[in-house]
């Protein structure tokens, strides 16, 4: 009997607690349904602006490089230090000189071989394969005199400035680059820019550069590149910016700016208060009227003019109904009263 009283107290409990939740819910949805909120309203429409993109970024030299010769021993000497500027051919490390030296000679030798054999062979008193492997053997040796010659006397392969120096005179090269080799008379900025632009931003578009150091001065630049992809996590692409630097007034590691600009275009403008940000997120929102209710519509910003802000959403048409004011009360569904 207690048994069977537990069973029904229980069983019972659990009617009423999910009657009194599908009710609440009920209540709510009436609630909405029901509830009529003054608002007013204007259509969207477009507006002709100049659309430019203002973006922030870190200058870079455009190449970098290090110098990291292909053999180890002792470093005999370094002709540079930190801050010199080079030349594309410039001399700038003597490694120790034992293996290319007697290379050389082990060609030297392998040199009077072959023209030996090769005037015999004109001759036909030596085989074809005595000419082949004496001919091997001297080209492989040469292309060891040309490799090592390159990794003991060590150039510049390109123009610009020694911006790390690792080693001293005498220490063993343990594979840590000697140098670094970095391009500062032109320089290079990756911009991440929103997606929403990808149809307007184009290799070799030019702009303008600032820096806070130089707060009049504006540094031409061009867009060398723009990277296929979308990062799906901020939803932007990136471009690479190529900038003359000449003067050598920027360095690698400074903060810039630039704006973009892309043109005249018609652009859906509505005013900045009618935008509603979702709180705890960066999603921002609008509502416009469907069948005499508020439908809630996420949108991406652009540009802002004045107290007008341009909007992005394929939810959105010209002519939609904006609610302007009484927005910041409506929930999605509920019904509006439009007051003029």
């Amino acid at each position: 009997m207690n048994h069977f009283f537990r069973y029904f107290v229980v069983g019972g409990f659990s009617l009423l607690v999910l009657s009194c939740g599908t009710a609440g819910d009920k209540a709510q949805a009436e609630t909405v349904t029901e509830r009529v909120e003054n608002v007013k309203v204007s259509p969207l429409k477009t507006l002709q602006i100049d659309r430019e993109i203002n973006v922030s970024t870190t200058l870079e030299g455009y190449e970098t490089v290090n110098i990291a010769p292909s053999v180890t021993g002792n470093i005999e000497h370094i002709y540079v230090e930190v801050g010199a500027r080079v030349n594309a051919g410039d001399l700038l490390v003597r490694m120790d000189q034992n293996q290319l030296t007697t290379t050389k000679l082990t060609l030297a030798n392998l040199s009077h071989d072959f023209e030996r054999v090769k005037a015999l062979s004109e001759t036909g008193t030596v085989s074809q394969q005595a000419y082949d492997q004496a001919k091997l053997a001297y080209e492989q040796t040469r292309e060891s005199v040309d490799f090592l010659s390159a990794n003991t006397f060590v150039k510049a392969p390109i123009r610009g400035v020694i911006s790390a120096k690792n080693y001293e005179d005498g220490e063993l090269y343990s594979g840590t680059p000697i140098l670094t080799l970095t391009q500062t008379h032109q320089l290079k900025a990756l911009v991440s820019i929103p997606e929403s632009y990808v149809p307007f931003i184009k290799a070799g578009m030019t702009l303008e550069v600032t820096s806070d150091i130089y707060p009049d001065v504006r540094f031409p630049a061009l867009i060398e590149m723009v990277y296929p992809t979308i990062d799906a996590s901020t939803h932007t692409f990136q471009a690479k910016l190529k900038i003359p630097n000449g003067d050598n007034r920027l360095r690698p590691g400074m903060y810039a700016r630039t704006s973009i600009k892309v043109g005249e275009v018609n652009a859906i403008m509505v005013p900045y208060q009618a935008v509603l940000k979702l709180t705890g997120s960066n999603e921002r929102y609008v509502f416009v009227v469907k069948n005499d209710s508020a439908k809630r519509v996420r949108i991406s910003l652009g540009k802002r003019v004045d107290d007008m802000v341009e909007v992005f959403s394929e939810e959105l048409a010209i002519g939609d109904q904006l609610v302007t004011v009484g927005q910041a009360r409506l929930v999605e569904g509920v019904k509006l009263n439009i007051v003029k």
